[in-house]
């Protein structure tokens, strides 16, 4: 395994991170522990869990996950050698069972999110606490155009950042992150901590894949200049790009058969790309899932690639592609394919 330091910390985490937000709808509790503890066996050392997770989800599942992840917490004893992610959802209309449809980023509801999280999690402390998504109205969940809706802005960063700092003073959680944002709300995060000695956000998590490559456009620089490092979701575009939905292939049990919801990944663009990218990992002896973890892998302004799986067999493959190094050849042929079909799906 590969570790990366996390911002500006002397915390290092495993390039690879287990992404948990299967378990408890596709995945069961043992399934789980299983694919913890293959994880942490194969040196990863960082989860990524939220309090809204199993998706998709609904009132009936909302915790699970991270109630899973306690429950194996609770029989170890390496939790200091474990960097565990969780996140705090702001409101959403599809959420109304979730603090009575007031899930606000101000302090009322941060702390009633972050004492439930560990409450499921069987731990004293979080080591990074992320923002699921912006509480203002803005360009996330691949949304494009940018409509300036001041009105809807809800709570703001420098109160949120004020609340998590006394968190982080009380030591329930370590470090903050941020997820789905913009380059004006990292911009606004580290703005207000510099000016008011607030802790500085160390990673962005945003979606980031063979098919939506958008992170790169104003996102990436930040990365690079203020040390915060992408953790990148969805690097599979939920599974599209491991070729097993082509050719209109409807595999049982898999998440785009099982949610109509996510569409995001499916259009005719992104299904021509995948394509493209499916044969070219052939053509290189690749299997195609590692290839494109593998791209992700080697960019520069990553911190981790988030990756899930509901087998074991996905799971093992996902987790070998940090032996995978593509060549230049193979780099260069991946770039053409997006110089001809850019982010398809952003």
């Amino acid at each position: 395994m590969e570790y990366n330091k996390l911002g500006q910390t002397d915390n290092e985490v495993s390039k690879i991170c287990l992404g948990t937000m299967t378990w408890g709808e596709q995945n069961t509790e043992s399934e789980a522990h299983e694919q913890l503890n293959y994880a942490v066996d194969a040196g990863i050392n960082f989860i990524d869990t939220a309090e809204m997770y199993p998706v998709a989800p609904k009132a009936e599942t909302q915790g699970l996950t991270e109630s899973y992840i306690g429950s194996w917490l609770a029989k170890r004893q390496d939790r200091d050698k474990l960097i565990i992610a969780s996140k705090v959802c702001a409101q959403q209309d599809w959420l109304p069972y979730l603090r009575n449809g007031e899930a606000k980023l101000d302090k009322k509801n941060i702390h009633a999110a972050l004492d439930a999280s560990l409450k499921r999690l069987q731990t004293d402390y979080i080591d990074l606490y992320q923002m699921h998504w912006p509480e203002r109205d803005t360009n996330f969940f691949g949304k494009l155009g940018y409509y300036h809706a001041p009105e809807k802005d809800g709570v703001a960063i420098a109160e949120t950042l004020d609340v998590l700092g006394g968190l982080v003073k009380e030591g329930k959680i370590r470090t903050i992150g941020i997820s789905n944002e913009t380059a004006w709300g990292c911009a606004e995060y580290l703005r207000v901590a510099n000016e008011q000695n607030l802790p500085r956000i160390v990673s962005i998590q945003n979606p980031y894949n063979l098919l939506n490559r958008t992170f790169e456009i104003g996102l990436s620089e930040f990365s690079h200049r203020e040390q915060v490092g992408l953790l990148a979701y969805s690097p599979l575009a939920f599974g599209v790009l491991s070729g097993k939905y082509l050719n209109d292939a409807k595999p049982a049990g898999t998440r785009l058969i099982l949610f109509d919801r996510f569409t995001r990944y499916t259009n005719p663009q992104a299904t021509t790309a995948t394509e493209a990218y499916v044969i070219l990992a052939k053509e290189n002896g690749l299997d195609p899932s590692q290839m494109a973890l593998a791209y992700i892998n080697s960019r520069p302004f990553l911190t981790s690639n988030i990756i899930g799986a509901t087998t074991m067999e996905q799971l093992k493959t996902d987790i070998e592609s940090i032996n995978v190094k593509l060549t230049k050849d193979t780099i260069r042929a991946i770039e053409d394919i997006h110089e001809k079909i850019p982010n398809p799906s952003p």
